[in-house]
């Protein structure tokens, strides 16, 4: 197996995993906070197809789907704000109203991941993309780092899910 491949198997898991937990969300699942301070479901999906989308299109010099779904969420978060940082009255303000917009959106993310993985060779994976760290980080090391944030939010959301359902 070589990096593109491993890369392409590790992004499919992360969108297996979210399309099986956000699919048929109701309002309540979607927007628990559990202790009525800890992030939502619909926050934490949201947030993971965020982040995931702006650092993606860092990476392959493309806009973000966000400005293609915003307004379909109806929610005010501008191309610039992926939830980092969400005081509690922000992560209320983003409620989701239809789990499949969720869906949709994660997975137009999906597809601008697989078309910059497609474009990806050993040159790309070493391309600097941000000098603001020591060592600098390269493109495979960012590739690495929104993977396990994705899957750290996927294990959040899993969580939340399980607290429901006991």
């Amino acid at each position: 197996m070589d990096a593109q491949d491993l890369l392409e198997d590790s992004f499919t898991r992360i969108r297996d995993l979210y399309a099986a937990h956000a699919e048929g969300l109701d309002d309540r699942t979607l927007h628990h906070r559990p202790d009525g301070a800890g992030n939502s479901v619909g926050w934490l999906l949201w947030h993971l197809a965020r982040v995931q989308d702006d650092h993606v299109a860092h990476l392959a010099g493309s806009p973000q789907r966000w400005e293609q779904w915003q307004e379909r969420f109806g929610l005010p978060n501008g191309p610039e704000d992926i939830g980092f940082g969400h005081t509690s009255e922000q992560v209320d303000a983003v409620r989701i109203t239809d789990p499949a917009l969720l869906v949709g959106y994660h997975a137009d993310v999906d597809a601008l991941t697989r078309d910059y993985l497609a474009r990806v060779d050993a040159a790309e994976l070493d391309r600097v993309v941000d000098r603001r760290w020591d060592p600098p980080v390269t493109a495979g090391a960012r590739l690495v780092s929104i993977q396990g944030d994705c899957l750290q939010h996927l294990g959040q959301v899993g969580y939340v899910l399980g607290l429901l359902t006991t």
